[in-house]
Parts: C-alpha cells; sequence; structure tokens
C-alpha cells in the first residue's frame, strides 16, 4: 500500500513555508475518504489473481509552482489501487516522479522515456510506474518508429509512443502509452491513433503477449471520426465514458489486441473510470448521481467526510495565496472562481481510468490435458 510514514514529519508550519494548521488531520481525513471510494469502487469486486491496469494523464506533473504534499499522498493513493499504470504529461525534472514513487513505496518501480522536444511534443515524457510484487519487467521497452509509408503527412507521432513489457502470472502484455497531439485537425489525430494502433496490431502477430494501447488520446466524442479510427482496427475498446472534469470529452482510452499469437489470454472483467473529486478537492458533483456511494456510509468518527465547496475554500484560500506569493506571484484576486482550474493542477484535468483483466490461466492449461 501507498506510504503514509512522512504524514509524522509535517507540523503546522511545513507546507513550503506555509502556514498549514492541522496539516496531518487534514490529510488524514481526506485520505480516509479516498481510500473509502476506492474500496467500493475497484477493490471491493476484484477478482481474485486479476491484473488492474491504469491510465493517467497527470497534468503538468510537475511543470511552474510544485503541487502541496498533501496532493502527491492522494495521487499516489490512487495509483496505488492499479498494479501498473501509464502516466502521461510528466515533464522535464524527473524529481517530482521520483517524489511520488517515494510516497508509493519500495515495492513500486518506473520507467520514463525522453522528452518530446520536437513540434507538437509539448517537452512532455511517458512513465510507467507498476508493483513490484504484481508485475515484473520483461527487458523489453523501447518507442514506436513508424516505417516511411506510414508516416503521418511526412512525419513520426508527435509524441513517440513508449511501450514496454510486462508479466503478471501467466500473463504476458505489452503497454504501449501514448499523448495523441492535440489541435484542430482532427484527422491528424485519427491517424496518429490508427498509425500506433496498426503497429501494435502487427507486433501482436508475431509476438505471445497481448499489446494494449492506453493513453490520452484526445477524443472529442464517443461516436466521432476519432473514436471510429481507433474502433476500426478491431483491437478491444471498453467504454469508459467521458474522463475530463466537464464530463464531455472520451479523451483518455484503453484498447488491446485479441487477434494473434496471445489471442486467447485477454479477459476483460471489469473497467471504469475514477472520479477523485468526491473525496478530495472537489467540487464534487451531486452525490445523488452517485449512488454507490452514498454519504451515510462515510463514518465522521472515523476521520471520513465529504467537504462542501465553501469548506474546501476556506481550508486552501490562504494556504495557496500565500504560496503564490512566495513564489513570487500575485494572490488570486478571486480564489473562488479560479479554484476549478487550480485543482487541475494539484490533480488534473483527466479523470484516470482503469481496468481489470483475467491473468490466471492455469484451469485451462491443465484442461488440455485430460
Amino acid at each position: 500500500m501507498a506510504f503514509y510514514h512522512t504524514l509524522k514529519s509535517y507540523d503546522d508550519n511545513n507546507e513550503q513555508g506555509v502556514d498549514y494548521p492541522n496539516k496531518q488531520s487534514w490529510i488524514s481525513s481526506r485520505l480516509l475518504t479516498l481510500r473509502h471510494d476506492l474500496y467500493h469502487q475497484i477493490e471491493k469486486h476484484r477478482e481474485p489473481n486479476s491484473l488492474i491496469i491504469g491510465s493517467w494523464n497527470i497534468r503538468a506533473f510537475d511543470d511552474g509552482m510544485p503541487r502541496l504534499d498533501e496532493s502527491y499522498h492522494y495521487i499516489a493513493e490512487i495509483i496505488d489501487h492499479f498494479d501498473i499504470c501509464a502516466l502521461q504529461e510528466i515533464k522535464s525534472d524527473l524529481a517530482p516522479l521520483r517524489k511520488l514513487i517515494r510516497f508509493l513505496g519500495p515495492n513500486w518501480d518506473y520507467f520514463v522515456n525522453d522528452v518530446s522536444t520536437h513540434k507538437g511534443g509539448n517537452k512532455e515524457r511517458s512513465a510507467f510506474v507498476f508493483n513490484k510484487n504484481k508485475v515484473f519487467f520483461r527487458n523489453l521497452i523501447g518507442e514506436v518508429v513508424l516505417s516511411s509509408d506510414e508516416l503521418i503527412a511526412g512525419e513520426q507521432v508527435a509524441r513517440t509512443p513508449f511501450f514496454a513489457s510486462f508479466q503478471a502470472h501467466w500473463f504476458k502484455f505489452s503497454l504501449c502509452s501514448a499523448h495523441i497531439i492535440f489541435g484542430d485537425d482532427l484527422n491528424l489525430r485519427a491517424h496518429e491513433i490508427k498509425a500506433i494502433a496498426k503497429s501494435l496490431i502487427k507486433r501482436a502477430k508475431k509476438e505471445d503477449q497481448v499489446h494494449i494501447f492506453l493513453g490520452d488520446m484526445n477524443i472529442e466524442k464517443k461516436d466521432d471520426y476519432i473514436m471510429e479510427a481507433l474502433k476500426s482496427t478491431k483491437m478491444v475498446v471498453p467504454d469508459f465514458g467521458p474522463t475530463n472534469m466537464s464530463g464531455n470529452r472520451w479523451y483518455d482510452q484503453m484498447a488491446f489486441t485479441q487477434k494473434g499469437k496471445a489471442g486467447n489470454k485477454t479477459r476483460l472483467l471489469r473497467h471504469g473510470k475514477f472520479d477523485w473529486r468526491h473525496a478530495v478537492f472537489g467540487p464534487h458533483p451531486d452525490p445523488s448521481n452517485f449512488p454507490s456511494l452514498p454519504l451515510s456510509v462515510l463514518d465522521s468518527a472515523n476521520g471520513k467526510s465529504r467537504l462542501t465547496k465553501q469548506q474546501l475554500l476556506d481550508h486552501y484560500e490562504p494556504v495557496v495565496n500565500k504560496l503564490r506569493v512566495n513564489y513570487g506571484k500575485n494572490a488570486y484576486a478571486d480564489f473562488s472562481k479560479s479554484y476549478k482550474t487550480w485543482t487541475t493542477y494539484e490533480m488534473s484535468d483527466h479523470l484516470p481510468i482503469w481496468m481489470e483483466l483475467e491473468i490466471d490461466y492455469s484451469d485451462d492449461y491443465l484442461s488440455k490435458y485430460l
């Protein structure tokens, strides 16, 4: 599980030089609420001997003002409920990623690629973080490079897709993480997705492993031209629903190969997205639209609670404004109006997505000898 030992080192004046009353209590209460939600959505119904794969675009991690310590706790808590997770928008400074791994604990490791410096790359990296108790690296890592006849307008993909091979129990798989180019040219987005997917499908026909294509694909709508480009490849594409904060963009996706040498080794058990706003930072959606997590099941006596927007504003405004001044920036003129955007730089402007796959095929193997 995620490490909490840093909590004991916090005091009331230890948040990057900003007064932070009851810091330990505040973070602990939010973590208890977050853990409650993660348990009910992901852990409670998990099958034995399964693998949970996550993907999360963590906005500009970490570019500009540093995130609060508590944000690292929350991000680590979410990722810790996956066995392996692809991360997008990792920036050039790797210190924040290393800090996140420390919050995850010594059983976690990571791989990261180089910064994309060419046009459209936005100076970003991709990373895989994984629980070594659940997954092991199969010593294959690289980037997808298109052949000359597959180039998109004569160029490679803007942010080079990053892949690595892993194994969990009987299940051999390769993850390919991508952050598809953004912009007005929807055809360009579709071409990038199709080119990457076709490359993975070719590999799947030759290799005894399942290829999983995941990341921020910048798909606008459930049935638009970009989504069709992904589905037309015949990869399996679960429906995760919208993953942006406004709930109207299908940005983040996972797809996996079924045909090829490993075609009989991909069983999708469950999939979903996780909305952290119910537990941390908010403003969370109307709880009446989230019946699986009624407020009544939260035990305030044990530290779990959901806070109103005003309670959140009252807590964060003095912390954030003083922190901004310490970094030579003006305090927010109207923190209430800026709050929603500010939270996306503490957590993200994307919701993490996940899928659970079956990985124990021992019964199938033994049945061959009956």
